[in-house]
């Protein structure tokens, strides 16, 4: 694994704030209106990107989630103002204000959504690595999904072509404890979802997600397993949301004692605390990092909502493509 220096851990702390405090103001901008639909944010679940990020080759690997998909393209790469805008309707959004909060998507950085369909995107990972197979790009998908995704059909499907053809993904449940609003315990007889890949021989197993050093140490080597043509790995990272399934969720299934109880690991602290005991930063470079953060989210915040919503004619523009369609013309 690469080593996890002390540029490691600042990057760590800066990205992790960055993705809770965005998330944050999303929050705020919900309650006024501004994000529409569904909302579905990521505080809790930072160590799972961070860590994987430290251990992907982000030139030529890929990633594909589920509609708790902000904070992701921001790690890959993608501008986070683009990312507001979508969020915010705004034409200036990754995709052009139509995809909202759940379809965040970048071909340009590799990270192919944010899908609604629950499990869906499980089958769109492994052919996404098909592809990488297919045209020996060396590059390695990762496939997320959560808990409650784990219990689709297309799963088991996707698990098998895999396994026979030895694509190179590596597909991760992020268990944070709760399908929607039914805990984990509800859904199946079993409550150890990487022994699902045991049905396949599939190299599985947990992995602490709330410590991006665990994480890395797992996801560099099903990364370098698959990237040699050894196939997948399903790994299982347990983690833990602070807020609902969505914005509305009046989280009615568990205590406010519960979620204490996990934040006294947050990932956000974990790091900040080593960067402390190691000395990595003074109090005023920690402090820096904090302005930073929150100039950029704000940053985000203003070019979005000065940003124009899309014109009608976009409408019409993304659905016909032919050249002599005669009676509108293609813009797009």
């Amino acid at each position: 694994m690469k080593e996890v220096t002390k540029e490691v851990y600042l990057k760590w702390y800066e990205d992790m704030l960055l993705w809770r405090k965005f998330e944050d103001k999303l929050a705020a901008l919900y309650i006024q209106q501004k994000v529409r639909g569904f909302l579905h944010l990521y505080n809790g679940q930072e160590a799972v990107l961070a860590g994987a990020l430290h251990a992907m080759d982000l030139t030529k690997d890929k990633m594909i989630t589920a509609y708790r998909n902000h904070v992701q393209p921001i790690g890959m790469g993608t501008d986070p103002r683009r990312v507001m805008a979508e969020l915010l309707g705004k034409a200036t959004g990754t995709s052009k204000g139509m995809g909202g909060s759940m379809h965040i998507f970048s071909k340009e950085h590799r990270f192919y959504g944010g899908h609604g369909i629950v499990g869906g995107q499980i089958p769109v990972g492994a052919g996404l690595a098909f592809a990488d197979k297919y045209f020996n790009t060396g590059g390695v998908t990762m496939t997320y999904f959560g808990d409650g995704a784990a219990r689709q059909g297309s799963l088991h499907e996707a698990f098998n072509m895999a396994m026979l053809w030895k694509l190179p993904v590596v597909f991760i449940v992020e268990n944070n404890g709760y399908a929607m609003g039914t805990s984990v315990e509800r859904t199946a007889n079993h409550t150890d979802i990487w022994k699902l890949g045991l049905g396949y021989e599939m190299p599985c197993g947990p992995v602490d997600g709330m410590n991006p050093v665990k994480v890395a140490e797992a996801m560099t080597e099903a990364i370098e397993r698959a990237r040699r043509g050894d196939g997948p790995t399903f790994l299982e990272m347990k983690t833990y949301r602070y807020r609902g399934h969505s914005m509305s969720d009046a989280q009615l299934y568990r205590s406010k004692e519960e979620v204490e109880e996990y934040k006294k690991i947050d990932p956000i602290t974990q790091v900040l605390d080593i960067i402390k005991d190691k000395k990595y930063a003074t109090d005023e470079e920690i402090e820096a990092i904090d302005q930073r953060v929150k100039d950029l989210v704000q940053e985000c915040v203003d070019f979005a909502e000065n940003s124009p919503y899309p014109d009608k004619q976009q409408l019409y523009d993304v659905v016909y493509a032919q050249e002599d369609y005669p009676f509108l013309p293609h813009k797009l």
